[in-house]
């Protein structure tokens, strides 16, 4: 319906352009993000310029746009708000320590154990959420001091402004490429405010409602070293160590989702364990400098990668600039229409989600379709870690139980007389019940064999089915054969490790999951 995501060449022209577009993005989400974490919105705008920059030169995915975002605020508030600031930064040093700790052990890798269905949930999720995040551009402070919903004039100004640049991003690439359509709208609606002197919110009106002064500003000076100001004894190790593991936990899952996102879309491929090194250098940096730390940004890499960004030029282009505004064109970004902002960003939501996902409802698997809605409605509801840990144990849950009914035996008498039962499908903790169903210890003769050739035993649990089929057998009074089964299982065994028969040659070598062989 909308080509958001096309594929932009890539070039120094296009990177730098593309960079100046996020860069200008990145100013209210920044200081929107430092009030949810109730710090000063100079904490919010540091931070993306120093994870911006760092992750840009020295992370795994060129082109991934990173900064301060909301999945990570919501969870600094209470630490803030009981402790104080500088436990954040202590809390953002250590989080940055442990990310670094990840990448170094490769435990990137790892991020490929998500399910597309919950790749599908996580994209639609986190659209939904910057949608509603842009909801509150349409509020304005009451002679009260409250917050209250646009009315009249003032609502339709904005709205026909948002249309305004939603129409300028979608119909201008069919004209010319030679300015990233975004940035172009920004330009152009701010234009027609200044010119015309209409009554639109700016991003100085935002700073103003948000901090509740009067004299609020994004200007500020460069970032200073400093070591954050608490007794580093054990008794700050407890308090900040949870939320520094919380922290980097999100921060990593968000970034490397959202890496394996653009990977898919550009067609090419990030490097994980070097992202997670990346994203901590960054977050070690926050901690020292007095910024607020962050993540990947799916909101902003969209528009970067949809401006043509694919080097780590743009990343680089948007950082620097984020700081020029900063130390000396605060006065000109906080001019800039939010509803040029807002549109921008609903053009994102309208590329980011996936629109398929309806169609694909119907022809995937239910349970593939739930985890989509189930992902999406607790990214919305809680946070993105709480939503994919819940999206991949629901996967990883039908999909023991779907296993857990493939295994059958097929039985038959050989010429000596025994029964011989040809297991089939993997052993493991889901399929242990049906397993010892498939067995009738009554009516067997005296002489019995279980041939594995054409199976897995997984895990402990599997081991224990084994024993206790073997002790039923033996209570019988009859003999058990056990057959094609890995050293390790053997080892495993307590009751039945006398009935395996070991062929040196045809025996499966394998590792059976069990603390007990560590």
């Amino acid at each position: 319906m909308f080509n958001l995501i096309g594929k932009a060449p890539s070039s120094a022209k296009n990177d730098v352009l593309s960079g100046l577009t996020v860069a200008l993005a990145l100013v209210p989400e920044a200081v929107a993000f430092a009030f949810v974490a109730q710090v000063d919105p100079l904490v919010g705008l540091y931070a993306a310029f120093i994870v911006g920059l760092i992750t840009s030169i020295f992370g795994g995915r060129p082109g991934m746009i990173s900064g301060a975002t909301g999945a990570l605020a919501v969870v600094m508030v209470s630490l803030v708000v009981e402790h104080g600031v500088e436990y954040l930064f202590a809390t953002v040093l250590l989080m940055g320590i442990l990310q670094i700790l990840a990448g170094i052990f490769k435990l990137g890798k790892f991020i490929r154990m998500v399910p597309h269905p919950v790749m599908l949930g996580f994209v639609n999720g986190l659209a939904i959420v910057i949608f509603l995040a842009q909801l509150g551009q349409f509020k304005v402070m009451d002679d009260s001091g409250t917050l209250q919903w646009m009315q009249g004039s003032e609502l339709y100004i904005m709205a026909g402004l948002v249309a305004l640049t939603m129409g300028i991003i979608h119909f201008l690439p069919k004209l010319t490429t030679a300015i990233p359509s975004s940035l172009a709208a920004i330009l152009v609606v701010t234009g027609i405010v200044i010119g015309f002197d209409l009554d639109a919110r700016n991003v100085l009106d935002y700073l103003k409602d948000m901090s509740g002064n009067a004299d609020a500003t994004i200007a500020g000076g460069f970032p200073a070293f400093h070591i954050p100001d608490v007794p580093w004894n054990l008794e700050t190790f407890k308090i900040i160590f949870p939320y520094a593991l919380i922290l980097a936990a999100i921060g990593l899952i968000e970034s490397l989702l959202t890496l394996t996102l653009i990977d898919e879309i550009t067609e090419t491929r990030g490097n994980s364990n070097r992202e997670c090194v990346g994203q901590g250098a960054a977050n070690v940096t926050c901690g020292v400098f007095g910024a607020m730390g962050g993540c990947a940004m799916i909101g902003q890499s969209m528009i970067n990668i949809n401006s043509g960004g694919r080097s780590r030029l743009s990343g680089i282009t948007a950082a620097l600039l984020l700081l020029g505004f900063i130390l000396f064109a605060a006065g000109l970004i906080e001019m800039i229409p939010l509803a040029a902002l807002v549109g921008v960003m609903f053009m994102v939501v309208l590329g980011t989600f996936e629109w398929s996902s309806f169609r694909l409802m119907k022809r995937i698997p239910k349970s593939d379709a739930f985890v989509i809605v189930l992902v999406s409605g607790v990214t919305v509801v809680t946070d993105l870690a709480i939503a994919v840990c819940v999206g991949v144990i629901v996967s990883a849950l039908v999909f023991a139980w779907e296993h857990a009914k493939h295994i059958y035996t097929s039985n038959y008498i050989d010429e000596e007389g025994s029964k011989v039962y040809e297991l089939h499908g993997p052993l493991f903790f889901g399929s242990v019940k049906n397993f010892a169903e498939l067995f009738d210890v009554a009516n067997d003769p005296d002489d019995v064999i279980v041939e594995f050739k054409h199976s897995r035993v997984a895990d402990h649990s599997a081991i224990e089915a084994i024993d206790a089929l073997a002790d039923k057998y033996t209570k019988a009074g009859k003999k058990l054969h056990l057959r094609h089964l890995s050293q390790d299982c053997k080892q495993l065994l307590d009751k039945a490790c006398d009935l395996v028969e070991v062929n040196v040659i045809e025996d499966p070598k394998y590792k059976v999951a069990s603390d007990k062989l560590a």
